[in-house]
């Protein structure tokens, strides 16, 4: 009998996904309904309360189903990526997301009018999903008005479908975000975050957490002598951690030893990892 994970499929005791008929007894079983994140980023929570860690995080534009709303907390799944937890009920609204564009860049604002000395709005991550309406040109820099209110520099949109040719430059661009546990976003992100968010930006859309990432991207690699067979865009998997090859010696990865998205030798990598978590439990090439 296949055990199925529930960050991935949704199910409990009382409800569960409707596609799970017949993998799973529960009293009730729902299709859920269209939701799409409003703000910025919105935590998701293996629970339904603030004070417990952080699973993953949504950004602006994504679609959810949700399956169950009480006490001010949605249970829902991504679209996206197929996680599945809980967001604050502040963070969505109904029906499905209509973007058209992808901020493009770590971090952008949205301001009030199409002129960047304006009031700004909010910040957006890389990733958020955004619906343009219209286009403008202030000053000679050329603004894309949002249908949710607002502007942004266009430049730093991206149609979707249009992707980054190399997902590891896209990770360089996010060098020196803080290290978060659970972050997904150009404010802040951990090692898989760091992984997923940038080979989506290269159209490639992979799962969220390091042990899915290990079991579903690429292939396994013969790292060879001294690491000598590796090369840019592989992948070095260690128990609940992943780096990303810069080049056939450099990895860039979110770390929890300088708190940032930084890059570091792979041997000093390994060397510094051990004592705590061991060597490498494999090397994968997408």
């Amino acid at each position: 009998m296949t055990i199925l994970d529930r960050r991935l499929n949704a199910f409990r005791t009382d409800l569960a996904d409707s596609r799970l008929r017949g993998q799973v007894v529960a009293p009730r079983f729902e299709e859920g309904r269209a939701a799409r994140i409003v703000l910025p980023v919105a935590d998701m929570r293996p629970e339904p309360r603030a004070d417990c860690g952080i699973d993953t995080q949504l950004l602006f534009g994504d679609e959810l189903r949700v399956f169950d709303e009480r006490g001010g907390w949605s249970w829902a799944q991504c679209v996206r990526d197929g996680y599945v937890g809980y967001v604050p009920d502040a963070t969505i609204a109904p029906g499905e997301a209509r973007a058209s564009y992808l901020v493009a860049v770590p971090r952008s604002f949205a301001y009030s009018r199409d002129d960047m000395k304006s009031p700004r709005l909010e910040a957006l991550s890389m990733g958020s999903a955004v619906e343009v309406t219209d286009f403008s040109e202030t000053r000679g820099m050329r603004y894309a008005a949002l249908a949710s209110g607002g502007f942004m520099v266009a430049s730093h949109l991206r149609p979707i479908g249009e992707s980054a040719a190399d997902y590891v430059a896209v990770a360089e661009t996010l060098e020196h975000a803080p290290y978060l546990w659970g972050g997904s976003s150009g404010f802040g992100v951990d090692c898989s975050g760091l992984v997923q968010l940038s080979m989506r930006m290269a159209g490639r859309h992979v799962l969220r957490d390091t042990d899915m990432q290990e079991r579903s991207i690429g292939e396994p690699v013969d790292p060879g002598p001294g690491h000598s067979r590796l090369r840019r865009g592989d992948l070095v998997f260690w128990k609940g951690h992943v780096a990303i090859m810069l080049d056939a010696h450099n990895v860039i990865h979110a770390n929890g030893n300088t708190m940032l998205v930084s890059r570091e030798t792979l041997a000093h990598a390994i060397a510094r990892i051990a004592p705590a978590y061991g060597q490498p439990t494999s090397f994968r090439r997408p």
